[in-house]
């Protein structure tokens, strides 16, 4: 499988944006959260190439720490 793609793929991304909003509108902190946690492992079988997987966790726990 080719790396990660890091470069702008969204076809349309303003509508995922609403949709992904709308996904957890009225939604408690927890109930987003489950979400959050079923579209990632949706998207992870998607890829299903380790190596990919492994490289976008990394750079997510990078980008994201020390930040709130």
């Amino acid at each position: 499988m080719p790396p990660l793609e890091l470069a702008p793929n969204f076809t349309d991304p303003d509508a995922f944006y609403s949709a992904l909003t709308d996904a957890h509108r009225e939604r408690s902190e927890a109930e987003s959260e489950r979400i959050n946690a079923r579209l990632i492992l949706l998207l992870a079988n998607h890829i299903g190439d380790q190596q990919v997987l492994q490289e976008a966790l990394s750079i997510a726990a990078r980008d994201g720490a020390g930040q709130s």
